[in-house]
């Protein structure tokens, strides 16, 4: 199962739009919190906004989490071990106050289980590349920090 979320302050309808129009390809569950956005899903199951317990039991139930760049569903996605999309809002297409959303993706981008898209046009590629079971997904992040840590140690040594 996929969970959208936009947050808790302000509706994201170019998100769930993207999210709704996939939606008809993928061939998993999506359930979306859309705050008070005004488009509609007709695609996904959705909710205006979810309580907190029940969100924490989707988030471990999720494979994997799209959001926009709020720290808050970064945090949750960290903390319960979820792949995460980001999508920042765009302050020039009147989502947001400013674009501190883009600048926190910029900083986020080269953490592991971290996916930065632009638009909603990379959402599709971006979900169908991250891998479906959870025990793929922690294999594949711990041979990667192996080889980090392998790397760190060897330019660490002076050998380069």
């Amino acid at each position: 199962m996929i969970l959208v979320t936009v947050g808790t302050q302000l509706g994201f309808d170019r998100l769930i739009e993207g999210m709704d129009q996939i939606a008809l390809t993928l061939k998993e569950p999506i359930i979306a919190q859309i705050g008070d956005g005004s488009f509609i899903p007709q695609n996904m199951e959705y909710h205006r906004n979810i309580a907190a317990p029940e969100f924490e039991e989707l988030v471990g139930r999720a494979r994997l989490i799209v959001a926009h760049a709020g720290i808050g569903s970064v945090l949750t996605a960290r903390r319960m071990n979820r792949p995460i999309v980001l999508i920042p809002r765009c302050a020039s297409l009147g989502e947001h106050r400013n674009d501190h959303q883009i600048a926190t993706a910029k900083q986020l981008n080269s953490l592991d289980e971290i996916y930065i898209v632009q638009s909603t046009l990379e959402l599709q590629s971006v979900i169908e590349k991250i891998p479906t079971s959870i025990a793929t997904r922690l294999q594949a992040s711990s041979d990667a920090r192996k080889l980090r840590q392998a790397i760190k140690g060897f330019i660490n040594f002076g050998h380069i």
